[in-house]
């Protein structure tokens, strides 16, 4: 019998998803403590089949739950839910072979098509791994975040190559230093560098280094960001103001590994993993002819989108919250707090320098707010005279019209009609999310590869496609599977 076991000291959260499978009839069994379903599972036979955990309780956590239970189960898929949502939470949770990772609060429906998929697959191949105790580096609770969090926690045992793209302030370096962190290369050098602030006549130098005499002012050999990097990670940001004759270099690096000092005669072997970084879409860059075709593909193996602020409001209020208690203790004084309203306001900013801004506005209002809790009237001037934001509204709102235009003018024809375009949109957006490769766009609508393929040739996406030219490109690395 397929039974899902619940842990969760929060009576509330038990009771909640005990009637929701209930509606499904999805047996359960729900337990208050990490140690009370330790001790059932001991005498389970046969065991669930899928287990949903939160990560802080009374006792032992959810991930030391997580840790015990795959030891003793490893194909058994377990789920951790947390109101915490930061990043070491993400990665434990993987790292320690989770199913999936679920924030709190979540939507019903979203946790019960968590489940069914957990309980059709069955089986998880990472082992259990121990829990991390750093402290969070990077906060949000917007789905997008939550993405990303993901995203770094399924890399945490690869070494392959990440594009992260997002507008300026919105944490590109912290994710890159996050995916390096959380990697096999975490004891060996982070080496950052910006493309774009370098002269593209230091630039090489800057990156392979050179030997004694290259150039004039050459006076002793110098080692470059790869060699420094070696065994590490090289974070390269603003790629896409990267010279195009350096481009080339780029690329045969990254294709064969090997590279030449500036004035070198013998290749230098290169065991450096790339994140390459930008704000620019370098898809457009390629079709202007400012970016090489085949260096984008070689960066592009996963790519990573970080949201601007604008787009994740619900997360300005723990970060507020975080960045008022970093500045208080670096400059030794008391925390501010920050009232309700002014966090309303602030959510309505549009925040051209996203995550950056918010930072520097908090250091700002540790030192320059007169009280100890934070008003409107206490921001800059420059920000109090800014005009809110509009909000955008319910996407559902903007359904309702077209149903009841559609219902009044092709009556007969509006289900057909609306669920065509519904299902265009959610593939061209998740086409778009992972550079047209099908799989991965798959995974991240929750559908199968065969079905992503199929519909796109039922709603004749493929055509599309062609009628395009530089569209986004649909990777065929699933027709195997026809």
């Amino acid at each position: 019998m397929n039974t899902v076991w619940i842990v969760d000291d929060d009576r509330s959260i038990r009771w909640v998803l005990e009637k929701a499978l209930g509606r499904e009839d999805i047996p359960y069994r729900s337990f208050s403590s990490a140690n009370e379903a330790m001790d059932a599972l001991a005498h389970a036979s046969p065991p669930p089949t899928v287990l949903v955990s939160d990560i802080r309780m009374p006792g032992e956590s959810g991930l030391v739950l997580l840790q015990k239970v795959k030891a003793a189960h490893p194909q058994l898929p377990v789920i951790i839910m947390t109101a915490y949502s930061d990043l070491d939470s993400a990665v434990a949770a993987f790292q320690g072979g989770a199913f999936e990772y679920l924030p709190k609060p979540f939507d019903v429906d979203q946790a019960v098509a968590l489940v069914r998929r957990a309980l059709e697959q069955g089986t998880h191949q990472n082992g259990a791994q121990e829990e991390t105790t750093l402290a969070p580096e990077i906060l949000g609770h917007a789905p997008a975040m939550q993405e990303v969090f993901r995203a770094i926690g399924r890399l945490s045992q690869s070494h392959a190559t990440v594009l992260i793209n997002g507008e300026s302030g919105t944490g590109k370096e912290l994710v890159a230093r996050a995916l390096h962190r959380h990697s096999p290369r975490r004891d060996a050098p982070f080496i950052a560098i910006n493309t774009a602030a370098i002269p593209r006549d230091l630039l090489e130098s800057e990156l392979f280094g050179h030997e004694r005499g290259a150039f004039t002012g050459a006076a002793a050999q110098r080692r470059g960001r790869f060699e420094q990097a070696d065994g590490g990670t090289l974070f390269l940001d603003e790629i896409g103001d990267m010279p195009a004759e350096l481009q080339t270099r780029l690329l045969r690096v990254l294709s064969d590994g090997n590279f030449y000092r500036v004035g070198g005669q013998q290749p230098i072997r290169a065991n450096v993993r790339v994140i390459a970084a930008t704000h620019q879409d370098l898809e457009e860059r390629v079709r202007l002819g400012l970016f090489r075709e085949d260096l984008f593909h070689r960066l592009n193996v996963i790519r990573l989108r970080l949201p601007p602020l604008r787009e994740r409001p619900e997360d300005i209020p723990v970060l507020v919250r975080h960045f008022l208690q970093r500045s208080a203790q670096e400059l030794g004084v008391e925390r501010k707090r920050i009232s309700d309203t002014a966090i309303a306001y602030l959510q309505g900013q549009s925040f051209p320098g996203n995550v950056r801004q918010l930072e520097n506005l908090c250091h700002w209002l540790t030192v320059m707010a007169p009280g100890q809790v934070v008003e409107i009237a206490d921001l800059p001037p420059e920000m109090r005279d800014q005009p809110a934001r509009e909000m955008p509204t319910r996407w559902t709102d903007d359904l309702a019209l077209e149903a009841d235009r559609l219902i009044a003018a092709v009556p007969g024809e509006v289900f057909a009609r609306l669920e065509r375009e519904f299902e265009i949109t959610l593939i061209r957006r998740a086409l778009a999310a992972t550079g047209g490769r099908r799989i991965d766009a798959a995974q991240l609508l929750g559908i199968g590869r065969n079905t992503i393929s199929r519909k796109i040739q039922e709603l004749g996406m493929e055509e599309e496609r062609g009628a395009r030219g530089h569209g986004e490109p649909l990777h065929d690395e699933d027709e195997a599977e026809h």
